[in-house]
């Protein structure tokens, strides 16, 4: 392949790859595919398992269990839903009275009980236990505080915190993420972190946004539950709580706090605020990789397969970008189990794309190559052998050097150059096409490839491009074909046209290897034929001068003829100029004499006019 296309091919994989990657990264800067990202997030967490249940955090639920314990099928007593004040002040007494460190109670006290004793058993419980217990709420005031019976000065005065129980929820609803504060509030997992370790959490800790992923460590249950009734009643072994953030909330459907996760598509509030306070006691160890480490994943993936597809072909690009997909998956896997969330959908997009289109433009680019290839063979070899050179040669459609077994053919008009030198330039012009189309046409038909045309003279081969058992006896046939249909009909086309009474022709035949490919420049290319085979057939042909055999067939040609024509008769053994040993010839039958007179023989073709014809030799 030429400079100049090398350049070209080269350039269309560049815009290719360059063309993707401003595609994706534009993608990724406007968050088109985040929807499937976020789910890319989600399988990760399913791949990486369930991990094991922290041991500083626990829940415990208003469940089914507690129902059935408050408010028996048999009996007269029922306690339902929600539950009078006086019960929750219970269970924060008993889990502080266990040595939990912060009861973290996600039911909202945002209406008064309807008994006022019940209002003030779970106030002065809070009060008797300072700096143990976080308030949920759902809901602020312009000024950031939270909705509950209990005012600011109340919290303060129970030296007891309030924080905010709302997500940031994706589409769908999935719980994924946790806010550093809602309506100047901060969230309620990080103020139950905060006052668990005493430390202040800033919103940097959080990541960009202010909202942290939350690293849920399993599906419903992963964390270790108690039942409310449970605790209520105290059935539960000392210590159980102790040292523990203990989250208290509903987790049955009819209280309609059940929410998707990435880990479970039913999992309870209390639960989902269980792993956000786990996940900030931890210190948010779930964090996305910054742009400029996932622009720089679109930009690698992207330029994969364009540049090994250049370099070495689609197939091997092709595998490339799948070995590096295959790569880049369990990268991101092992990158997300210590803590580092990658982008995964956009590089992949890169990735598919940059590959597809690789794919493209190398189709495109073989397209063209090969009606390129098409249109320079199609003007000298049969159209048939021009589809099975299409099909057989390689990728970039080179049709390079190769030694190959042939026939080689030349032909050349006797007296054409001294008897058109009083013609008209447009006479000698019309005379050499009639001439050349004629026998062009023969040769095509008969399989061969024409390599050259010098003025008069032609030179074809048999069995290049495409090797052929029969090349021999296509050869002759052709050459039979040239010298007694084409030819007459030609010298009755030159004397109906009053351009003369004709022409008698040389033709020589010889079988041998040679090399076979294109040569030239990127600009001019021409399929040709060399070798010491090629040289000989040349000579043969100018030994017919002057002889009675318009048509000379080399040994080696003879030897490979599946039919001896009985018209094909030995003429002798031979010096050819340029070899050192002698070639044995055969010969058609003479031709008529025809009207113009024959040139001057060789001197080494003179003693094949001198000897009569012989015999073929045993």
């Amino acid at each position: 392949m030429g400079t100049h296309r090398r350049r070209l091919r080269a350039a269309f994989f560049l815009v290719c790859a360059l063309g993707t990657i401003g595609i994706v990264s534009f993608a990724y800067g406007f968050g088109f595919f985040n929807d499937f990202e976020r789910q890319s997030v989600d399988a990760r967490f399913s791949v990486r398992g369930t991990q094991a249940a922290p041991s500083n955090v626990a829940v415990v639920k208003v469940d089914d269990v507690t129902f059935g314990a408050l408010c028996p099928a048999s009996g007269s007593k029922c306690v339902r839903w929600p539950f009078p004040h006086s019960l929750h002040a219970q269970v924060i007494a008993r889990l502080v009275n266990d040595g939990a460190k912060v009861v973290a109670y996600d039911v909202q006290f945002s209406e008064y009980d309807p008994s006022v004793a019940a209002d003030n058993a779970l106030y002065l419980s809070i009060l008797r236990r300072p700096n143990k217990v976080v308030l949920a709420t759902t809901e602020t005031n312009d000024k950031g505080q939270p909705n509950l019976i209990f005012g600011p000065a109340d919290l303060k005065r129970m030296h007891a915190l309030a924080g905010s129980a709302n997500f940031v929820t994706d589409k769908g609803n999935v719980y994924r993420k946790v806010p550093y504060e809602v309506g100047g509030l901060k969230s309620f997992a990080v103020v139950a972190a905060e006052l668990a370790t005493g430390r202040p959490i800033e919103r940097s800790d959080l990541g960009a946004g202010g909202a942290a992923w939350i690293d849920y460590v399993g599906p419903e249950n992963t964390i270790h539950s108690y039942s409310f009734s449970q605790v209520l009643h105290g059935r539960f072994a000392p210590g159980t709580f102790r040292g523990k953030v203990v989250v208290v909330g509903p987790s049955v459907p009819s209280l309609q706090d059940i929410h998707a996760t990435p880990v479970d598509s039913r999992m309870s509030g209390a639960e989902i605020e269980a792993n956000a306070i786990d996940t900030a006691l931890r210190g948010f160890p779930l964090q996305s990789a910054s742009s400029t480490i996932n622009v720089l994943l679109i930009v690698l993936l992207g330029l994969i397969a364009p540049l090994l597809g250049l370099r070495w072909g689609p197939v091997v690009g092709t595998m490339a970008a799948i070995g590096a997909g295959a790569l880049f998956v369990l990268s991101s896997q092992l990158a997300f189990n210590r803590g580092l969330i990658l982008s995964f959908t956009y590089p992949l997009a890169s990735l598919t794309l940059a590959t597809v289109g690789g794919l493209g433009v190398h189709l495109t680019v073989t397209a063209f190559e090969r009606e390129r290839v098409r249109d320079m063979f199609s003007r000298f070899v049969p159209e048939g052998v021009v589809d099975q050179v299409l099909a057989r040669t390689d990728a970039d459609l080179r049709l390079g050097g190769r030694q190959m077994q042939v026939t080689v053919m030349f032909s050349d008009l006797r007296g054409f150059t001294s008897s058109v030198e009083n013609m008209s330039a447009p006479d000698v012009i019309e005379i050499l096409n009639h001439y050349l189309g004629e026998m062009s046409d023969a040769i095509l038909d008969h399989g061969g490839t024409l390599i050259s045309y010098m003025g008069d003279g032609i030179m074809a081969v048999f069995g290049a491009p495409i090797e052929m058992e029969d090349q021999a006896d296509r050869a002759l046939a052709a050459a039979h074909e040239m010298l007694n249909v084409r030819l007459p009909r030609f010298n009755s086309w030159m004397r109906q046209r009053g351009l003369g009474e004709g022409y008698r022709m040389g033709i020589g035949l010889n079988t041998g290897p040679v090399m076979v490919g294109n040569v030239g420049h990127e600009r001019r290319l021409d399929y040709t034929a060399v070798g010491d085979t090629t040289n000989t057939s040349s000579r043969i042909e100018g030994m017919t001068k002057g002889t009675p055999f318009a048509v000379l067939v080399a040994e080696s040609t003879y030897a490979r003829l599946a039919t001896k024509p009985a018209d094909l008769v030995y003429v002798d053994e031979l010096e050819v100029r340029g070899r050192e040993q002698r070639i044995k010839l055969w010969g058609l039958e003479p031709e008529p004499t025809p009207a113009a007179a024959p040139e001057p023989a060789p001197a080494t073709a003179q003693a094949a006019v001198e000897a009569p014809p012989q015999a073929e030799p045993v």
